[in-house]
């Protein structure tokens, strides 16, 4: 997921954050509304990029969005205090909350869909012998821990294109292993 998001050399811009946010919007809010003092497109796009600029753990996402300067917060979706200007960040027990309660098939289309859009389409090679076949790799890992005495181990497989854009995976990804590899 991380080499889909970008590299070191096509980074995000503001504009590919505000599209960013365009997807994520579709991704419901798991919380009570009652109490909500960040919204959740926010804390998911914090959570993309601290993932982006190399965080693995959900302790390394919430310390990227505590040291994040007040202009990417206000570029993510953070609202400033009326009173100091500030936008305050959220605690890190309140990013794991809904990074664990998110659904994660949704999360995942939408970050999927985001990559997809992202992704120029392929240029139409000038060839006369034929159609071109499209180069697509699979690859498959077996989830260490997963196999019980009454269940065998999950099975992840994924595809994607020359491009790098994911096709499809089996079974779906949850939200913590697409946002934070292994950290639960």
């Amino acid at each position: 997921m991380l080499e889909q998001l970008g590299s070191t050399t096509d980074s995000l811009t503001s504009s590919d954050v505000a599209d960013l946010r365009r997807f994520l919007i579709l991704v419901a809010d798991p919380r009570d509304v009652r109490g909500l003092r960040y919204p959740a497109v926010a804390l998911l796009c914090a959570a993309v990029s601290a993932v982006l600029t190399g965080a693995r753990s959900l302790i390394a996402i919430s310390e990227w969005i505590t040291d994040a300067p007040q202009h990417a917060l206000g570029v993510l979706g953070f609202a400033a205090d009326p009173l100091t200007g500030l936008r305050p960040v959220p605690h890190a027990a309140t990013v794991r909350r809904l990074l664990q309660r998110v659904d994660g098939d949704a999360l995942d289309a939408a970050i999927g869909a985001f990559l997809q859009a992202r992704t120029p389409p392929p240029a139409e090679p000038e060839t006369k012998a034929g159609p071109v076949r499209q180069v697509i790799a699979v690859d498959g890992k077996v989830v260490r821990g997963s196999r019980t005495k009454t269940a065998t181990a999950i099975q992840l497989l994924a595809a994607m294109d020359h491009h790098g854009v994911v096709l499809g995976r089996y079974p779906k990804a949850g939200v913590v292993n697409v946002l934070a590899g292994h950290a639960r």
